[in-house]
Parts: structure tokens; sequence; C-alpha cells
């Protein structure tokens, strides 16, 4: 039996969907806002913050300006950094397996995260991810440059591309509609995943979601006869 893939190559939003990161986000978000006299989210409200760039959602969520919001990237960035950007996370169970799995039947995978770059490949390497990915694409460290989704997806497929990988049926595997909406932007399909932090109505524009890590290997990964 061989295993294979109807996706030329597979691209991974990393919070949410690979990682659960939330401890860690709470903890530094609340001594970030604090800081900066500002109400601290409530668990509850952190589906406002996981997921889009930190810069659009410090001034969405508590009102700063793009000056403060840029200065509150950095002190909350500052804070990332002196703690360990692995603190707190965890995968999701069965994710890592799913994406070995997949690399074993030789499809090729990137991360497309609106994290900094730079801790998606502290993540991706923490938990042992980083030998089965292609590439590791993230956010620009003033998730400014380089922060949309759309952008940040298109920058994984030139990357891959770059290194010979066939892009012309990629998937991108996400938890929020800013999945959806960028791949949708750049004609990439998003099956989107349930476990991560959003509300019932973001699948909406997906080609598929699903509830577990065995739903999406369906959709993933076809055994074939030999």
């Amino acid at each position: 039996m061989t295993t294979r893939s109807p996706w030329s190559c597979i691209l991974w939003d990393v919070d949410g969907t690979i990682v659960d990161a939330s401890e860690g986000i709470l903890s530094r978000l609340t001594r970030c806002l604090e800081h900066f006299g500002r109400p601290a989210p409530t668990r509850e409200e952190l589906v406002h913050w996981i997921g889009p760039p930190m810069f659009e959602s410090f001034q969405k969520n508590v009102g700063m300006t793009p000056e403060q919001a840029t200065e509150a990237v950095a002190y909350y960035r500052a804070i990332g950094k002196a703690d360990g950007h692995t603190t707190g996370a965890r995968l999701y169970e069965g994710v890592g397996e799913l994406i070995a799995e997949i690399a074993d039947a030789g499809v090729p995978q990137s991360t497309a995260s609106s994290k900094p770059e730079n801790q998606v490949v502290a993540l991706m390497e923490h938990f042992a991810i980083a030998p089965r990915l292609q590439e590791m694409v993230g956010a620009t460290p003033d998730e400014k440059t380089l922060a949309s989704k759309a952008d940040i997806v298109a920058e994984a497929l030139r990357r891959l591309k770059a290194d010979g990988v066939d892009v012309s049926r990629p998937v991108l595997i996400g938890d929020r509609h800013h999945d959806v909406d960028g791949g949708a932007a750049q004609g990439v399909p998003v099956i989107f995943v349930r476990w991560g932090f959003s509300w019932p109505h973001e699948s909406e524009g997906a080609q598929a979601a699903v509830d577990t890590v065995a739903e999406l290997r369906r959709l993933l990964l076809v055994s074939d006869e030999v």
C-alpha cells in the first residue's frame, strides 16, 4: 500500500493549528497591556488576539494608534524573547504525527504563519517538526513589512517553488478567517480546523472544515493498494 496526497504541497498555519501557545500568549499580553495601562484580556477574549498580526490586534482590540501599536509590539516581543518563544506552548494531539506522515509520503510542506518567522522556527525546532518541513515561513519581526496572511502564503509558495516544488495544487491548513481570506487572495483552498481559536462562522469560504486530526488526514492523504 502506498500513500499519496491529492495536493502537491501543504501549507500550515501555526497558532491554533499546529501549536496551542495560548498560555504563553495570555501571560505576555497581560504583562504588556498592563505596562501600557490597558486592560488585559481574559482567556475567553484570546480569540480576538490569536491569529491576526499583533500590530493589527493592538489597534483593533484596545484602540492603540499605529505608533502606539508599534511600541507595544516591540515590548511584547521583548517579553517573548526573555521568556523563550516556546514557553507554555504545546502541540495539538496528533498534528505532529500527521506532519511526519505527510513528509514520509514525500509531500512538501511549509508553515505560513502570521507569527514572526524567528518564533515559528523556534517552535518547529522545539517540537522536532522542522526536519519535516521544506520551508518555515512567518512574518517579518516588525509584523508590517510581511504580515498579511495573503502575502505570507505567497511567500511560502515562492520559496517552495524556488526549491523546485510543484506548487500547482497547494492547500492551506488554518483555524481563522484570516487564513480563509489569505488563501482565497492567492487562489489557495483552505481546510479549516476547528480545534483552534475561532468563532463558528470563520470557516465560511473554506473548502472543508474538520473537527479532528483523523478527519484532516483523510483530506490530505490517500492510501492506494499496490
